[in-house]
């Protein structure tokens, strides 16, 4: 298959599967202050220790998700819900996701997993679990799968995505440009998943950046910040301890290097905080939240095993939406978000592109 970008033109200048130049720093205008985007992974449920499989497509914990969204919405946040091809076939997945939609309450973007997205040709292979490993007639075929099935879903073209295991590759960035998609979401500040054969993030920052060539994909990092009293040398510094989680630990007990995500799923709320005044005081004013859906009910995934976990969950949420409150940072919509980073560009003289949800597709 070949290894061009679409239509023959070469791969994206800027790509996600590599640290960006400042030059592609994408800037929101001022008067948009200082704002929050609320991701959820909207998944199957499986065994995160257990080899992928294509029969496991359950998506039972959607029954949990309203008491979440509920939950969400009172804080005044319109979640956008990532939503993978398994949910997306899911009658009750369908029924959730479009009543929110239709009532201005989410964002229905798109997650792609490859194990259980047509079409179907790849071995199952732990490299092959990142779509952007794959050959790119393969990651666009199954990128068409997923956003064809959720705009005769919902009725809609997704403008958000994410790539499943934060799998992007080299041609991600142009295909979904050719996808018509508006902001990825895929990438991990400060994570490096090649020990599993995925890609590494070590060098990201947390302030987002026009990804490909067309001025036309925005991407948001999962904000992460490094926090403690070896902060300023913790890019060069942390990477050194990747196959030795002990070290890890002691640095971070010490209060020496701490790497925090913005996730309420092992990340404590204290030291979350600590990472927002760090953020704050750097000028980062988009933060970006994500967990997955199966979370919301005890059982699913390694952070939420019982009902206190899931209590704790909750009161992370509390923890962190009083921080901002506090801070003057509002929550924001997928959509928003976008029309601000187009108004962004322009102000610099590059025209708008289409009204947002009118992307070409595939």
């Amino acid at each position: 298959m070949s290894t061009d970008g679409p239509s023959g033109t070469e791969i994206s200048e800027v790509g996600l599967d590599r640290p960006p130049p400042a030059s592609a720093r994408a800037d929101l205008p001022m008067d948009f202050g200082r704002r929050f985007l609320t991701f959820v992974d909207t998944e199957e449920e499986f065994d995160w220790q257990a080899p992928r499989s294509r029969e496991s497509t359950s998506t039972y914990a959607l029954n949990a998700l309203p008491i979440a969204h509920r939950r969400l919405r009172d804080f005044g946040i319109i979640p956008a819900y990532l939503a993978d091809f398994p949910v997306v076939t899911s009658v009750r997945g369908a029924e959730l996701l479009r009543g929110w939609q239709n009532s201005g309450e989410c964002t229905v973007g798109a997650q792609l997993h490859p194990w259980v997205n047509p079409p179907f040709v790849e071995e199952l292979t732990a490299s092959n679990s990142f779509v952007g490993n794959l050959p790119p007639d393969l990651e666009r075929a199954k990128l068409h799968a997923l956003t064809s099935r959720i705009e005769q879903t919902f009725g809609r073209h997704p403008i958000v995505y994410r790539a499943g295991r934060y799998g992007v590759g080299r041609n991600t960035a142009a295909l979904l440009e050719e996808a018509g998609y508006r902001l990825d979401v895929s990438v991990r500040s400060l994570f490096d998943y090649r020990q599993d054969e995925g890609p590494d993030f070590s060098r990201m920052p947390a302030w987002p950046w026009w990804a490909g060539s067309r001025n036309q994909l925005v991407e948001l990092p999962l904000t992460t910040a490094y926090v403690g009293l070896l902060r300023g040398s913790a890019s060069r510094i942390f990477p050194l301890t990747r196959h030795v989680p002990l070290l890890r630990a002691v640095l971070a007990r010490a209060g020496l290097i701490n790497r925090v995500a913005l996730t309420p799923e092992g990340m404590p709320l204290s030291e979350v905080l600590e990472a927002l005044r760090v953020l704050l005081d750097d000028g980062i004013r988009l933060f970006s939240i994500s967990f997955h859906s199966p979370s919301v009910e005890p059982g699913h995934t390694p952070y939420i095993r019982d009902g206190s976990d899931l209590r704790r969950f909750y009161a992370w949420w509390d923890g962190v939406l009083d921080f901002f409150a506090r801070e003057n940072v509002r929550p924001a919509r997928v959509e928003e978000v976008v029309g601000a980073f187009q108004a962004g560009l322009a102000s610099k003289g590059t025209p708008p592109l289409s009204p947002v949800g009118q992307g070409r597709g595939l």
